[in-house]
């Protein structure tokens, strides 16, 4: 693969817009209670369910953003993350829209994401339109032909054409032996992290170990060698 420093590695985390159900206003009361009446399995009200609302783009935020990417110095790969938080999503979204245009918004360039083309592409480009902000060229689909999309999915790589299953990023990784992104904390405590324990730091470290990590599944995809503790670079 001649490409692997155009790619841009990313993951997100995502909260509910606001820490409690309560403090929606009544027409996103009823629209959350509609939402969560389908997705409910044992009888849970809205408000049960309003800490799982971060899953969808409509009724959720993003809070951070981490991003990857390889840079070739003296034959061998080095491994540069960076992670982008703020308290106002419009301006987070800001400080990405800038850094894909800086350096990753050609024809050239590539995204990744494991699950991407199911959650986290679709939200970036949700979120950046309810916030009123342009689509950056790498990320719009608009008029594009398939295979003029430049987004990596190592959960859609890893199906090989298969529909039924999902595989999630843990899971590749023990099968490649590589070290687990969830050694401190899992996506399902997120919310409380968050709003409870505000605690972004600790949100930070977690989407960061799972950049690296989906770098090291792509890689080990692509018949590469895991990246070493030496490569990964923080900028």
């Amino acid at each position: 693969m001649k490409h692997l420093e155009q790619i841009l590695f990313l993951d997100i985390e995502t909260v509910p817009l606001e820490a409690d159900f309560n403090a929606l206003s009544e027409r996103w009361k009823n629209l959350w209670a509609r939402k969560a009446a389908i997705l409910a399995r044992n009888n849970e009200s809205p408000e049960d369910m309003y800490p799982k609302a971060g899953i969808y783009s409509e009724f959720g935020k993003i809070i951070c953003i981490s991003v990857g990417f390889l840079v070739k110095k003296k034959g061998k790969f080095d491994f540069r993350v960076k992670s982008i938080t703020h308290e106002n999503e419009k301006e987070l979204l800001k400080e990405f829209i800038l850094l894909l245009e800086e350096s990753f918004n050609t024809d050239n360039h590539y995204l990744c994401a494991h699950n991407g083309k199911e959650f986290d592409f679709p939200y970036l480009c949700r979120r950046l339109i309810v916030n009123e902000l342009h689509l950056p060229h790498i990320l719009n689909l608009m008029g594009k032909k398939p295979w003029e999309v430049r987004h990596y999915d190592t959960m859609q790589m890893w199906k090989f054409g298969d529909f039924k299953s999902y595989t999630s990023l843990d899971l590749l990784a023990a099968l490649f032996n590589i070290p687990s992104p969830k050694d401190d904390i899992d996506g399902s405590m997120i919310y409380d992290i968050f709003y409870k324990e505000k605690d972004i730091e600790r949100i930070k470290e977690y989407c960061k170990k799972d950049v690296i990590t989906l770098a090291n599944i792509f890689l080990r995809m692509n018949e590469f060698a895991m990246l070493s503790r030496e490569q990964i670079k923080e900028v």
